[in-house]
């Protein structure tokens, strides 16, 4: 691992090197086109298109497409490139993860990628984490586009916009969105550039390969593709395919009557918890107390369906905590994102648990679901001829880029010095003494004026701080998943002056803290803000505590990178105890032990820089056994990649055809009908002895399944062992059905009906065959028990 991290620091030195040559030939095309005229400017993009279409390569036009960027952004938006975001952009184009710290300007970065990119004609898209971003940027950068000639579009949750300079919304209060006229999908996927959020893109993906008729496909491709928030897609949401599914009937009462039976359970006696690997088990004392309260004698010798709910109940009691890792909003449960600290809105948990919690809180229980199309992000991105991503927090995570995207991280200088001070954790005995040291620095920073970011790691945390801020008279704001609409305006006003903001995950990514506040729109007011802005610099900056390590460095890196954006000053700190899980699960025994050993008071800390060290091994073991079960998910979605890649083409082929391909059509629907007769009568043995009834009636009704068939003449052949004659006698007939048919109903309404039938039949076996592997998967893994690989298996 050390020398993975070596060489990707010296890789990553001499492609700044590299990429800085390719920056200087850009700066020397800026005078050139500085002088060119705006209604010019999209000629150059057309020299461009003609250039390319003669064979030119991207790479070769990739200067003064660049420039060309640079120059609109200026004259459109007031913003010139800097170097570094024209490196970025580079790396962007080559396929690289970019790691650019906070307010170095991912937006403008990603520009110059896509332009150059979207010349093809093919589509070039930019994928992001939430609506409103998508949609700010699209309207955003849409101006630079404009001016050059692209379109630029944004899909979202529940509505498609492009971009049109003659539109103006004028219900709209955001200047950036004022250009956005709605549209449909199709028209959304046919602009050159189009941004939307990750979980769209999956999702269209699926109902394209569930339409039925060609005019309901909207993507067009899968091109090249700019992923913001890439660590955050690609490796956090990588555990979360994408499904869509279709309630299917069940009773559900179980789970309230297994919920209420598991709740009888002594934790201390009858189940064990593995923190480590997120599971619980029963104890040999917890299983006779389950067959006590089912009244059996052996519960492993009851049906699938009683275990699988014990398990269910099991888990949701012992592993899953409100506040946590969901919360119960309005009769319903909803999931809490550990990375992000976001509601998962719509999503489930799999494999009975999201019942199991369900009926743990006495709520309505939804019924389960059956899968009708399903795919992983990572399956999905690896479609696009060419990914790049961009994000502040990418080098922890290099070497799973690698083996997974095959994408090399490149960390992008910053246009300023970074002089934000990381200090060394500060470490308590126990929870209480943590918490106690956490108000006391923030009232003392309080008192002064600075403004304090303060993470916590759940709503049940956060809640609970602000509690004891309260008891102290601290003023703060409370940013978590419960009051996540007002998001944007908490962020907004975290680095003013005596701001004191107390956040989850959420506050880890997306709109920048900028000392002062948010700059007004307005000249006269700009004054005031710069003197507001100048006093918290004077102070120091913004102070970002942390009140828990994560199990991931890279989300404590992203919290950290709130402070000292563009060069501003800033600090950041980490309060830890050895009761808090990483701690507790992964790796505090050491550090406990030193503790006691020099007798520590539960209110004085350990702070060193080798203690960091400590933690940051744990973390980095945690991290490679995340990883572990990342990989072996993409194993296993692997085999279904391809299975799905098949069943999705030929599926498309039969959808795309037209009255041009009546003919063929007809000759694949026959020769599939002929190959399946041909089947059934390869099942019998026709030798010399006659053909017993039984026999014949079997092979009759499956010969029914295809076409009810004359059985005399059946009979014939099969008593005279005439296989040759019959497959001739049964081929003969099908082809004579199918003309009959085609005759009465008339040539284009039974070419439709056929057409309809056989993509209904692929939708109908492939959700079947979906079902059977996630059976089997659940199953499988029990193969490993016994040294069997089950991939293998």
């Amino acid at each position: 691992m050390l020398n993975f991290f070596k060489s990707l620091f010296d890789f990553n030195q001499k492609e700044i090197n590299r990429l800085k040559k390719q920056v200087d030939l850009i700066n020397t095309l800026e005078s050139e086109i500085r002088v060119i005229k705006d209604e010019d400017l999209i000629k150059e993009t057309d020299k461009l298109k003609v250039l390319l279409q003669s064979g030119s390569a991207l790479d070769e036009l990739l200067p003064r497409a660049y420039a060309l960027v640079r120059e609109s952004a200026r004259r459109t938006l007031g913003e010139r490139h800097f170097d570094v975001q024209l490196m970025a952009g580079i790396g962007l184009h080559e396929g690289k993860i970019i790691e650019q710290k906070t307010g170095e300007g991912k937006t403008l970065s990603a520009t110059t990628a896509l332009y150059l990119n979207a010349l093809s004609g093919k589509g070039a898209h930019l994928v992001t984490v939430n609506d409103y971003l998508a949609r700010r940027d699209a309207g955003w950068m849409g101006k630079v586009f404009h001016m050059l000639g692209l379109t630029t579009a944004v899909i979202i949750s529940d509505m498609s916009y492009v971009y049109d300079n003659d539109f103006t919304d004028s219900e709209t209060q955001d200047w950036r969105l004022i250009h956005l006229k709605k549209v449909n999908r199709k028209e959304a996927y046919n602009a050159d550039i189009t941004y939307g959020i990750n979980s769209e893109f999956g999702f269209d993906y699926l109902r394209d390969n569930m339409a039925t008729n060609p005019q309901d496909l909207v993507q067009r491709g899968f091109n090249y593709a700019i992923i913001d928030e890439a660590d955050s897609v690609l490796i956090d949401e990588a555990r979360t395919p994408h499904i869509i599914s279709a309630p299917y009937d069940e009773d559900t009462s179980k789970y309230y009557e297994y919920a209420k039976m598991v709740a009888k359970l002594d934790p201390q006696i009858d189940y064990k918890i593995d923190e480590k690997s997120r599971t619980a088990n029963l104890t040999e004392e917890g299983v006779h107390h389950i067959e006590r309260l089912i009244g059996v004698e052996n519960v492993y010798e009851k049906d699938f369906d009683t275990l699988f709910h014990i398990e269910a109940a099991l888990k949701a009691v012992a592993l899953f905590r409100n506040n946590k890792d969901y919360i119960v909003r309005e009769g319903e449960i909803v999931i809490v994102d550990e990375f992000t600290g976001r509601l998962l809105e719509g999503r489930r948990f799999s494999e009975g648990i999201h019942q199991a919690i369900e009926a743990k809180e006495k709520v309505a229980i939804q019924r389960e679901s059956k899968t009708l199309a399903t795919v992983s992000l990572q399956n999905y991105f690896r479609m696009y001829r060419k990914i790049g991503g961009m994000t502040g927090t990418a080098s922890t995570e290099a070497e799973e880029f690698h083996k997974i995207y095959n994408a090399d991280v490149l960390t992008a200088p910053t246009h300023r010095p970074m002089v934000r001070k990381d200090h060394a954790d500060m470490i308590y005995k126990t929870e209480k003494g943590k918490w106690n040291a956490v108000v006391e620095e923030i009232a003392l920073q309080y008192k002064v004026g600075r403004p304090v970011l303060v993470g916590t790691t759940s709503i049940e945390k956060n809640e609970l701080l602000s509690a004891q801020l309260r008891e102290k008279g601290i003023p703060h704001e409370l940013l978590n998943a419960k009051n996540h609409e007002r998001e944007a305006t908490i962020i907004s006003a975290a680095g003013k002056k005596g701001a004191v903001t107390v956040a989850t995950n959420m506050a880890g990514r997306g709109v920048d803290i900028i000392l002062g506040g948010a700059p007004p729109q307005g000249q006269d007011k700009k004054s005031e803000w710069q003197k507001s802005h100048d006093e918290v610099v004077s102070l120091g900056g913004l102070y970002v505590l942390g009140t828990e390590r994560h199990e991931s460095r890279r989300i404590d890196n992203q919290l950290r990178g709130r402070a000292g954006r563009q060069g501003d000053p800033g600090e950041t700190r980490f309060f830890v105890s050895l009761e808090d899980d990483l701690m507790r699960i992964f790796g505090g025994e050491q550090i406990s032990n030193l503790m006691t050993f020099f007798n520590f008071p539960e209110n004085e800390a350990l702070s060193h820089s080798m203690v960091s060290k400590a933690i940051e091994q744990a973390q980095v073991k945690v991290e490679g056994f995340n990883f572990d079960i990342r990989k072996h998910l993409v194993d296993y979605d692997d085999i279904l990649n391809k299975q799905r890649d098949i069943i999705y083409a030929r599926r498309r082929k039969i959808l795309n055809m037209n009255d041009e391909k009546r003919d063929e059509f007809k000759e694949l629907i026959i020769g599939t009908l002929k190959e399946e007769v041909n089947k059934v009568v390869a099942q019998f043995s026709f030798e010399d002895t006659a053909v017993t009834d039984e026999e014949f009636k079997n092979m009759v009704s499956e010969m029914h399944f295809i076409y009810h068939f004359d059985e005399q003449k059946l009979f014939e052949f099969a008593n005279s062992h005439d296989v040759v004659g019959m497959q001739q006698f049964v081929h003969v007939e099908i082809e004579k059905a199918f003309d009959t048919q085609e005759e009465g109903i008339g040539k284009e309404t039974w070419f439709e009906i056929i057409k309809s039938v056989y993509l209904s039949t692929i939708d109908k076996y492939w959700t079947d065959h979906l079902t059977s592997i996630e059976d089997l998967r659940e199953g499988i893994n029990l193969r490993g028990f016994a040294q069997m690989d089950p991939l293998i298996e």
